[in-house]
């Protein structure tokens, strides 16, 4: 299975005004590393507050936005309702990297990003984006 990564919007919207990240047709680039993610709309479903209980087994997972759809769920905001059940949700979008890490980090896009930024190559996707989430890429 891929890897993904899930990218809250309010933190995507911050990155994208500090221009730590640029969003263009559907695909989201790290700037300091050149690292390019395709994207969906997904949420992470955070709690139950139905009462009913988590009868969909979603609470703690990422989902695609159409898959949920095609469960019947009704999105608005930060909330989600499966038939009688009613979740807190927190929007944003699934990013799915564009080629294998190893790839990428040998690409002359990351060369030159990092050559740019001054800063050394990534050793793996958990440090490019630790660094992104630290305000530091």
């Amino acid at each position: 299975m891929e890897n993904r990564v899930f990218f809250p919007q309010a933190a995507l919207d911050e990155w994208i005004v500090s221009g730590s990240v640029e969003l263009q047709g559907g695909e989201l680039t790290v700037m300091s590393a050149g690292r390019q993610y395709r994207l969906a709309e997904a949420v992470h479903v955070l709690r139950d507050v139905s009462g009913t209980g988590d009868t969909h087994e979603l609470v703690g997972l990422v989902k695609a936005r159409a898959y949920l759809e095609q469960l019947g769920a009704e999105l608005v905001e930060t909330s989600m309702l499966i038939g009688d059940s009613a979740y807190d949700v927190e929007p944003g979008w699934l990013g799915i990297p564009s080629g294998a890490f190893a790839d990428f980090a040998e690409s002359d896009a990351c060369k030159q990003a990092c050559a740019r930024s001054g800063s050394p190559r990534p050793a793996n996707e958990e440090e490019l984006l630790g660094k992104l989430l630290a305000g530091v890429a």
